[in-house]
C-alpha cells in the first residue's frame, strides 16, 4: 500500500494595501567626503542605544545609521550600537532613541532580589487549564565552561495591562523534593508597544527540578525544568580518522568560487557546479566627481561608461573664457570635457549649477549620463571655473587598510553553486546553504566552505558522512553577494548590501557610495516592506533598503530560480553573523499591532525546535558555545522584524524548512563571569575560547553537518506519527479540559461537529506563540475526530484526508451532571 505523505498547506498571506512614505534623509547637507555614519571617524564614537521596536529601528536606519550590529531584544524593545558624532547623537535622540550611558544597558540580574511584593495571599499552583492566567513557556537548564544557568520564559494573560503593570516573580528549587526559594523579579518584555513575555536568565550551581512563577495579581503556576543542549551525542569530528579544520583564514569571493570549482573537479562522482542564470550587477561603479564644494554652485558628474570601461579616463573642466555676453557651451576632445561657462554683459560668470548639469547631460557626446546639483540643492548658484581638469573616478582603486593583495575582477559576476551528493537527480531531499547575503559577514562563508570540505574529504572513510552524501543533495552558495563582499574586503569593511545604486540624484553623489546597494535579505516577496511589514526600508541609503521592487536584484532572483528548478530542496539555512541566534518563521510583522506573518503550524514549530536543539548541541560540542533559548525561535520574536527576508519566501511559497542562522554572538567568559560579544570580522585566531573567526567557523560547521543528518533522516522517515487526546474519551462530571499530544513533531487537524477531518479542518494551534498546544474546555458532550501529519508528511494510520476513509482517530467526551 502506498504511504500517505503530505506537506502541510500553509496559510496564504493577505494582500495588504498600505500607503508608503518615503522618508527624507536628515543628513542631506552632509559633506561629500563623508562616506557613511558607520565609518565617519572624525569625532565619532560607539554609542549604545535603545529602541522601542522595529518601527523605530526602521526610522533610524532610514536616517542613515547602520545599527545592524550588537542588536539584542531587551525588556523595552531592542538595544544596539551605532558609531555617531555628537551631532548624530542629538539626531538619534530627536528620533526618539534612548542613548544609554556606560553601564546603563540591560543586563540580567546577577542575584536573586527577593521578587515582587504581592498584595495577595499565597495560592495553590494551577494545573494546565483554560483559566490559567500564568503559564510557563520554557524552563531550561544548561551549562557552559563549568557554569550552570537557568533560563525561564513565562507569560501572564494580563501582560498588556499597563496601569498598573503586572509583575512576575520566579522561584526555583534545588532538586527533587526541595523547597522553592531564591525569589527574583522577572523582566517584562515589550516590543512595539505589545507585551510579549516575562524572562529571566541567571547563574545557578545546582540544577533545579521545578520552578514556580507568581504574578502580582495572584496567578501562580509551576513547571518542570528541561535540559537545553545537554548530553548531545559526540560530533562527527570525533570519529576515527575524521578530517576537519580545512579553512586557514577568511576567503574573498574569488577564493571561495575557485575552491568550489576545484572540489567539483577533484570529486566528480559526488560534486558538480551549477551556475546561476542571473549575473550580478557587478563589482563596478560609474566614474564620478563632485565639483565646486557642496553649496548651490556644486555639480555632481557621473560617467555613462563604467569606470573600468573608460569612465575613469574622463576629465571635466569648467572654463572661464575672456570676454562678455558669451553663451554656455561644451567642448569634447577624446575623453576631455570642457564646459565653457557663460558670461553676462559685464563679463561675469553666469552659468548656474542646474544649467551646467543640463549642458553636461545633453552635450557631452555620451560621455556623461548623469549630472545634477549636489543632493537636494536647486543648483541656483553660479558655477566657478576649476583650476584645471577634474578626473572622474569610480573610487574602486582606493583600497582600505588591510585589503587583500591583488585586483578584483570588474563587471558582472556569475555565482556558482557547489552541489554535493552521490545522487543529484532529485531523488534525495535537498539542502540549500546560502552564505553571505550581507557582505561584511565573513564567517558564514568560511563556515559553509568548511562543511563542504568535510563532506568530500570524509565521504570514503566516515560512515556518517557517507550516509549524508548518499542520502541528501546539498547546494552550497558560498557567497550570495560577491560584489558587496569584494567591496567589504577591498574598499569598505562594513559594507552590508550589494553594490547596485538605485538612488535618485539627492543621494547619488560619491560621498554616499558606501551607503548604496540593496539589502538582499529584504528583497523577497513574502512579508515585504512593500506590503507594509516593518524592517525593510524605502530609503536607498538605508542599511535595510529593500530595493525598488520585490525581487529587483539578480541575487534574489537566483535563489527563486534554484528552488523552482530543484524542487527536491526541502531544507534551507541562510547563514549570517554575528548575533548568536537560530531562527525561523515568522520573521516579519506590521509594527502597528505587531501583526506577524502567519505562524507555522504547531507541528512545524515543534520540528524547528527539535532540529535547533540537535544543531546547536553540535555547535556546543566544539568549545561549549551555547546559543541560549531566548535566541532561538521565530526571528520576529527573537530579534526584530525583517520584512521581505528569504526564509519567509521559501517557507510560505515552497514549503521549505528555512532557517536563519546568526553565527558568532556572545560567548561566556568564565574569567570575568560575563558573556562576551563578537563582531562581523573577528580576528581569525583571536582568542580561541572567546572571539575567534577560526573557532566560530569550526563550531558552526558542526551545526551545518548536523542539519545534513536531519535532512537525511527526514528523507528516510516513513513512520506514521501517533497522537492522543488527553485525558482521552470518557465520562466527566460538569466539564473537563482536554488537549492533544503527539509522539513526535506533528500537526493535528480535527473536527468537533461529527464530520470527517481533512486538511481544511481546524488545525490544532499553540496556546500562544512559543507555547504548547491549546486547552479545550469541554462543557457538553463532544466528539473529537482527528488525524496528525508529521514533518516528513507521514499521516497517522495512513489515513487519506482527501478520500472517504474512516480510519481517523476518534474520542467522545461525555459530560454528565
Amino acid at each position: 500500500m502506498r504511504r500517505r505523505r503530505l506537506r502541510i498547506a500553509l496559510l496564504t498571506l493577505p494582500a495588504l494595501v498600505v500607503s508608503s512614505v518615503l522618508l527624507a534623509n536628515p543628513a542631506a547637507n552632509a559633506d561629500p567626503t563623508t562616506r557613511s555614519k558607520l565609518e565617519n571617524a572624525d569625532g565619532a564614537s560607539l554609542v549604545h542605544i535603545e529602541l522601542t521596536g522595529a518601527d523605530m529601528l526602521d526610522k533610524v536606519t532610514n536616517a542613515g545609521f547602520d545599527i545592524e550590529h550588537g542588536l539584542k531584544r531587551v525588556p523595552n524593545g531592542i538595544e544596539g550600537e551605532a558609531v555617531a558624532t555628537a551631532d548624530e547623537v542629538a539626531e538619534l535622540e530627536a528620533l526618539g532613541v534612548k542613548v544609554l550611558a556606560d553601564g546603563e544597558g540591560f543586563e540580567w540580574p546577577a542575584v536573586a532580589d527577593g521578587g515582587i511584593a504581592p498584595s495577595f495571599g499565597a495560592r495553590s499552583a494551577q494545573t494546565l487549564t483554560h483559566e490559567q492566567t500564568v503559564r510557563v513557556v520554557r524552563a531550561d537548564w544548561f551549562t557552559t565552561k563549568g557554569q550552570g544557568f537557568l533560563y525561564v520564559e513565562a507569560r501572564t494573560t494580563e501582560g498588556n495591562q499597563s496601569d498598573p503593570v503586572v509583575g512576575m516573580q520566579l522561584e526555583n528549587d534545588s532538586g527533587k523534593n526541595t523547597p522553592f526559594g531564591y525569589a527574583r523579579t522577572m523582566s517584562r518584555f515589550v516590543d512595539s508597544g505589545q507585551y510579549m513575555f516575562h524572562r529571566n536568565l541567571f547563574k545557578l550551581d545546582t540544577r533545579p527540578n521545578q520552578i514556580r512563577v507568581t504574578s502580582s495579581t495572584g496567578g501562580v503556576t509551576t513547571g518542570a525544568v528541561s535540559d537545553w543542549l545537554e548530553g548531545a551525542p559526540p560530533p562527527l569530528t570525533e570519529g576515527p580518522g575524521y578530517e576537519s579544520n580545512f579553512i586557514d583564514g577568511y576567503k574573498h569571493p574569488q577564493q571561495l568560487y575557485a575552491r568550489a570549482k576545484e572540489i567539483a573537479e577533484q570529486y566528480p562522482d559526488i560534486a558538480e557546479i551549477i551556475y546561476l542564470p542571473n549575473k550580478t550587477n557587478g563589482y563596478q561603479r560609474k566614474a564620478q566627481a563632485t565639483i565646486g564644494g557642496t553649496g548651490q554652485s556644486a555639480v555632481v558628474v557621473s560617467s555613462a561608461a563604467w569606470g573600468h570601461e573608460g569612465g575613469n579616463d574622463i576629465t571635466v573642466e569648467f572654463v572661464d573664457r575672456p570676454g562678455a555676453g558669451l553663451p554656455l557651451g561644451v567642448e569634447v576632445t577624446g575623453k576631455a570635457i570642457r564646459v565653457l561657462l557663460a558670461k553676462d554683459a559685464a563679463g561675469a560668470l553666469a552659468s548656474t549649477a542646474a544649467q551646467v548639469s543640463a549642458a553636461l547631460e545633453t552635450q557631452s557626446q555620451g560621455l556623461v549620463d548623469r549630472a545634477h546639483p549636489y543632493r537636494t540643492n536647486a543648483g541656483t548658484g553660479v558655477v566657478a571655473a576649476t583650476p584645471g581638469p577634474v578626473a572622474l573616478t569610480d573610487f574602486l582603486d582606493q583600497k582600505r587598510v588591510g585589503a587583500p593583495e591583488g585586483e578584483v575582477p570588474r563587471g558582472p559576476a556569475t555565482i556558482p553553486v557547489l552541489r554535493i551528493g552521490k545522487y543529484r537527480d532529485g531523488r534525495n531531499p535537498g539542502v540549500l546553504i546560502q552564505a553571505q547575503d550581507h557582505a561584511r559577514e565573513w564567517v558564514p562563508a568560511t563556515t559553509s566552505l568548511e562543511a563542504a570540505e568535510r563532506l568530500v574529504h570524509n565521504y570514503r572513510t566516515d560512515r556518517e558522512t557517507k550516509k549524508i552524501v548518499n542520502d541528501t543533495d546539498v547546494f552550497f552558495i558560498l557567497s550570495n553577494n560577491p560584489d558587496g563582499a569584494n567591496y567589504s574586503f577591498y574598499n569598505f569593511a562594513s559594507q552590508r548590501k550589494n553594490m547596485t545604486n538605485h538612488c535618485p540624484d539627492a543621494d547619488a553623489d560619491p560621498g554616499r557610495r558606501d551607503s548604496w546597494g540593496v539589502d538582499l535579505n529584504r528583497n523577497y516577496r513574502v512579508g515585504s516592506g512593500h506590503d507594509g511589514y516593518s524592517g525593510g526600508s524605502f530609503s536607498c541609503t538605508s542599511g535595510t533598503y529593500q530595493g525598488p521592487e520585490e525581487l529587483s536584484e539578480p541575487e534574489s532572483k537566483n535563489i527563486i530560480w534554484l528552488v523552482e528548478k530543484h524542487r527536491n530542496i526541502k531544507f534551507m539555512m541562510s547563514v549570517h553573523s554575528n548575533g548568536g541566534q537560530l531562527f525561523w518563521q515568522p520573521g516579519a510583522y506590521i509594527a502597528d499591532g505587531r501583526i506577524t506573518t502567519p505562524r507555522p503550524p504547531l507541528g512545524d514549530e515543534a520540528f524547528y525546535w527539535q532540529s535547533a536543539g540537535r544543531i546547536l548541541s553540535q555547535v556546543k560540542n566544539y568549545r561549549e558555545t551555547v546559543v541560549t533559548p531566548e535566541n532561538v525561535g521565530g526571528s520576529s520574536d527573537v530579534l526584530y522584524s525583517s520584512a521581505g527576508n528569504v526564509r519567509e519566501d521559501l517557507y510560505y511559497t515552497y514549503g521549505i524548512y528555512a532557517f536563519g542562522w546568526e553565527v558568532g554572538g556572545s560567548v561566556y567568559n568564565p574569567a570575568t563571569g560575563n558573556w562576551q560579544g563578537g563582531s562581523f570580522q573577528p580576528p581569525w585566531e583571536g582568542q580561541p575560547d572567546l572571539v575567534s573567526g577560526h573557532s566560530e567557523t569550526m563550531e558552526y560547521a558542526n551545526g551545518i553537518m548536523e542539519m545534513f543528518r536531519i535532512a537525511a533522516e527526514w528523507g528516510k522517515d516513513k513512520k506514521d506519527p501517533n497522537s492522543d487526546l488527553v485525558p482521552g474519551g470518557g465520562r466527566f462530571r460538569g466539564s473537563v479540559d482536554v488537549h492533544f499530544e503527539t509522539n513526535e513533531p506533528a500537526t493535528i487537524y480535527y473536527t468537533t461537529d461529527g464530520s470527517r477531518p481533512t486538511l481544511q479542518s481546524p488545525r490544532y494551534e499553540a496556546t500562544e506563540f512559543r507555547e504548547p498546544g491549546q486547552v479545550f474546555h469541554v462543557t457538553e458532550t463532544t466528539t473529537f475526530n482527528w488525524f496528525s501529519v508529521d514533518a516528513a508528511g507521514n499521516v497517522e494510520k495512513n489515513y487519506d484526508p482527501d478520500k472517504n476513509g474512516r480510519n481517523y482517530r476518534k474520542a467522545t467526551i461525555t459530560i454528565v451532571d
